[in-house]
């Protein structure tokens, strides 16, 4: 009998969990964060950054859906970078990914208790926020099953409860208000206007922040190499529909440089069309807590993966590879990044920087992850095309190598954008990740490839 410790997933993720994770995972974007986006750019201006980062994104999803059929391991980019580049490439893509989903709850908790606040005033958001952690890290760890159906419910009634705010606030859109002082907010384009579309990239993204998610949910899933590209596409066209979609009926529907600085805009946004009494004003703060939720939950059970992958590879301690003996999910990960996320809720002046909200201080630390991650991905995808030809790739990028090209260099340009606007913030974001990169190389355990089945 052998002594070591079992450290695979169970395999019980549909088409339809997976589409409701894809989704889930980035709809609380469409809810708040996005609208920091017009006090940069204007509305037209944030427009047209939404416009390329979208093209990003859907060249980038149909890329990397094939690496996530390839490799479908728990691990995600961190396993695609490892298998391309090394131990170095494994680290640096690994650790970025950690911290764009460990920096993305605490953005969202908070953006809860926001709004629970408009409800109850007397309610002090951070404690809401410390309240969601508990929850969704308890029932993330009593299952995967269990916690995807809830993510698919959430998901789908805060699908809805987008399509309801655009209908409500339809009758007062006007396209002239969305439009009026849209350029940096003046009434004409000029060098400011330019400044700022590329100032407002990490709200543009903060729209599609996290769908590559779903690549740390693989190993659990049913037939991933099937299932996986219906979950990704259909989840990137969703969403694309839906930021258009918010944005335009957000910004049309009244003043939106009223909305551009606050958590909450959709119920502001709905507050001056139909009234602070109105019974869909209600209702959206009620409904609207789905979609903060659905990310919420999404992103705990991504980051929880990606705990478990670099442990299970022995970038971080052992200790963390750990599952729960009766649920089989990775408890010790799933605690440990709530761990990180509850302190930066209330460490205000560590995360605050620059003279950023709290909020926009953790977007932008999240963003920086997030498209390191995704240069890592598109360079292992080229990588893995030259050094294993024969790799069995169930999915494989249209228009390759134009598509994975065209990401690659949207995010070079967008990181590159990033580091001009938020120099202190990518200064964190630099130090943590050097000295994480380096610990692990001095630091990691040798063990044996587990290779799911």
């Amino acid at each position: 009998m052998s002594n070591t410790p079992d450290v695979t997933l169970k395999k019980t993720l549909n088409t339809f969990h997976l589409w409701g994770i894809a989704v889930g995972l980035v709809i609380s974007g469409e809810y708040f964060g996005w609208s920091y986006g017009w006090a940069t750019a204007g509305t037209l201006g944030f427009l047209v950054t939404t416009t390329v980062i979208a093209a990003m994104y859907v060249a980038f999803i149909f890329s990397f859906t094939e690496l996530t059929t390839a490799i479908p391991q728990a691990g995600g980019p961190f396993a695609y970078s490892l298998r391309a580049f090394g131990p170095t490439g494994g680290a640096i893509a690994g650790f970025a990914t950690l911290i764009e989903f460990v920096f993305a709850p605490p953005a969202i908790s908070l953006a809860i208790g926001a709004y629970l606040n408009v409800q109850f005033p007397g309610l002090d958001p951070k404690m809401a926020a410390l309240g969601a952690y508990i929850l969704f890290i308890t029932l993330n760890i009593i299952g995967v099953q269990i916690a995807a159906t809830f993510e698919l419910f959430v998901t789908i009634l805060a699908v809805g409860e987008l399509l309801v705010f655009m209908g409500v606030v339809s009758p007062a859109f006007s396209f002239a208000q969305f439009a009026a002082g849209g350029w940096s907010g003046e009434d004409t384009f000029g060098v400011a206007s330019i400044g700022g579309i590329f100032a407002a990239i990490p709200f543009a993204i903060w729209f599609f922040l996290a769908i590559e998610g779903v690549a740390m949910a693989a190993e659990e899933a049913k037939d991933p190499r099937r299932t996986i590209p219906v979950a990704y596409i259909t989840g990137v066209l969703t969403l694309v529909a839906l930021a258009f979609g918010v944005m335009l009926f957000a910004g049309g529907s009244g003043d939106w440089k009223a909305l551009s600085n606050l958590n909450d805009p959709l119920p502001q946004a709905m507050k001056t069309v139909v009234g602070e009494s109105s019974g869909w004003l209600h209702m959206l703060v009620w409904l609207g807590l789905f979609g903060l939720v659905a990310s919420f939950h999404g992103i705990i059970m991504g980051y929880a993966r990606q705990i478990f992958a670099m442990s299970r590879a022995g970038f971080l301690p052992e200790f963390f590879s750990r599952l729960h003996p009766r649920f089989r999910t990775p408890h010790v990960a799933t605690v440990a990044g709530g761990v990180i996320g509850v302190a930066a809720i209330f460490s205000d002046n560590l995360v605050s920087i620059a003279g950023q909200s709290l909020t926009a201080s953790i977007v932008t630390m999240s963003v920086f992850g997030a498209l390191t991650m995704y240069i890592m991905s598109m360079l292992s995808l080229f990588k893995l095309r030259q050094s294993e030809p024969g790799l069995a790739r169930p999915f494989k990028a249209p228009l390759y190598p134009l598509a994975p090209g065209f990401a690659l260099g949207m995010a070079v340009v967008a990181f590159l954008a990033m580091v001009y606007y938020n120099t202190q913030i990518f200064a964190v974001f630099a130090g943590i990740m050097l000295v994480l990169v380096v610990a692990t190389r001095l630091m990691r355990r040798t063990v044996t490839p587990v290779v799911p089945a």
